[in-house]
């Protein structure tokens, strides 16, 4: 059996993050999160895995190579010229599988490798054409909802179901296995009111057909189709809760460290820090001295966390130095950031409401009560600027001295204060 992720999409409702690299390639754990799903598919049995790449791909290709050095794999890739829907895409991997059965995936869905195990074995008893996998939602109005027989078998999907019509709450979880007769009912399937070609349109062609197709309910394991800044914060936690220990670097005396620390090579933690686990440090970073790294910190290669700053549930990304009496808390910062001496990002409202994040023109309610901020790459503050809970700031953008950040900042900006006048807000040049 070969595996395909489709992983060619943009990415805009995680921008700025994704200005400046391809999805699939945002780190969490330390990793880019599809490291993760090749390693698990991996670990499943299959050895050779396909990439169906767009947005970025040359970006793609270079980290992960043949795939064998890096995740034990043969990795090929396929580019998705134009992006018409996931049945589109999918019909790029007909030639690579043939006639053998597939496992097929969405590149954005992080879930336990227990699941990439539990379908290839449950596809394999040959009892079923087809697996699908599903997930318990709360709101399946944002869904295309699967009802099953009482065999556990698909009998059909509704896309994104008006809570009334009480047609059940388990969701397309996006890791499928499939024989070649899928690409039949991809010839058959018609454009979606979306302007799109389904891949869940092909699958109830599938069903009509007489396909078994078995769902699979992954609910009891993490999952998600990480789609939103925070929900990369959520798959953060779920691989450092899962991570093991390892000091590779130097560690001075008067260090306290408690619970699961990963620290990699050449990183050095300074006297006076404090660690609370589970933490991730990666390679040639340095902590300290005098800072504190709470649960879920991920900071990632050649980093900077000095003295008095404190750091938690955040993903810190490589060559970003957060260096004097700075808070960052439950925030995501991109790569070659840095922060002014003082600058602190706001993570909890006075209120103490959810936080809402502006995603593509749409105030998207976030449902967390802690969420700080979202940096793009080569962005930088003054001294004692302040970052408000849930604004977002474009990558390549400058922010002045003790300057109030109580919006989004557009890429490539300059912002700050100008005490004799207002809030001054200019392109960079």
């Amino acid at each position: 059996m070969k595996a395909v992720i489709m992983a060619a999409g943009r990415g805009k409702r995680l921008k700025p993050i994704t200005n400046t690299r391809p999805k699939p390639l945002i780190p969490i754990g330390g990793l880019p999160f599809l490291e993760f799903s090749i390693r698990s598919i991996k670990k499943a049995g299959i050895k050779e895995v396909l990439l169906i790449v767009g947005y970025k791909k040359e970006m793609i290709e270079e980290y992960f190579g043949n795939g064998i050095e890096r995740c034990g794999v043969k990795i090929e890739y396929i580019t998705q010229e134009e992006q018409f829907g996931t049945a589109h895409a999918a019909k790029y991997c007909q030639e690579f599988v043939g006639d053998d059965p597939f496992l097929l995936m969405n590149g954005d869905v992080l879930t336990d490798e227990q699941v990439f195990l539990d379908v290839v074995n449950l596809y394999n008893a040959g009892k079923c054409d087809g697996v699908i996998t599903l997930f318990a939602v709360d709101n399946p109005e944002d869904y295309g909802i699967i009802t099953l027989d009482e065999q556990g078998y698909a009998k059909g999907i509704i896309e994104k179901p008006p809570r009334e019509a009480d047609v059940g709450n388990m969701a397309n979880a996006g890791i499928y296995i499939f024989d070649s007769k899928l690409f039949e009912a991809i010839d058959q399937t018609e454009e979606s009111v979306r302007g799109e070609y389904e891949i869940t349109d092909s699958i109830e062609i599938l069903i009509k057909n007489g396909a078994k197709i078995h769902g699979y309910d992954l609910s009891k394991f993490f999952w998600s189709d990480i789609g939103l800044p925070w929900q990369l914060l959520d798959a953060n936690q779920f691989i450092l809760s899962k991570m093991e220990s390892a000091i590779n670097g130097d560690v001075e005396e008067n260090v306290n460290i408690k619970g699961k620390v990963y620290i990699g090579n050449n990183s050095r933690i300074m006297s006076g820090t404090y660690i609370e686990g589970p933490v991730f440090i990666g390679e040639g970073t340095i902590i300290g001295p005098n800072a504190y790294l709470r649960p879920y910190a991920c900071i990632c290669n050649n980093c900077r966390v000095g003295n008095s700053s404190e750091i938690k549930n955040s993903i810190i990304m490589s060559n970003s130095n957060i260096p004097h009496f700075n808070y960052v808390g439950d925030s995501i910062i991109g790569s070659g950031v840095n922060l002014g001496a003082g600058t602190k990002i706001a993570n909890l409202k006075l209120t103490e409401t959810t936080v809402k994040v502006k995603i593509e023109d749409e105030i998207v309610d976030t449902k967390r009560r802690k969420l700080g901020t979202i940096i793009g790459d080569n962005v930088k503050t003054g001294i004692s600027a302040n970052i408000i809970c849930g604004v977002k700031i474009g990558n390549d953008s400058l922010i002045g001295a003790n300057t109030l950040v109580n919006e989004d900042i557009p890429p490539g900006s300059v912002f700050y204060v100008d005490f004799r006048k207002d809030f001054i807000k200019k392109e960079r040049k």
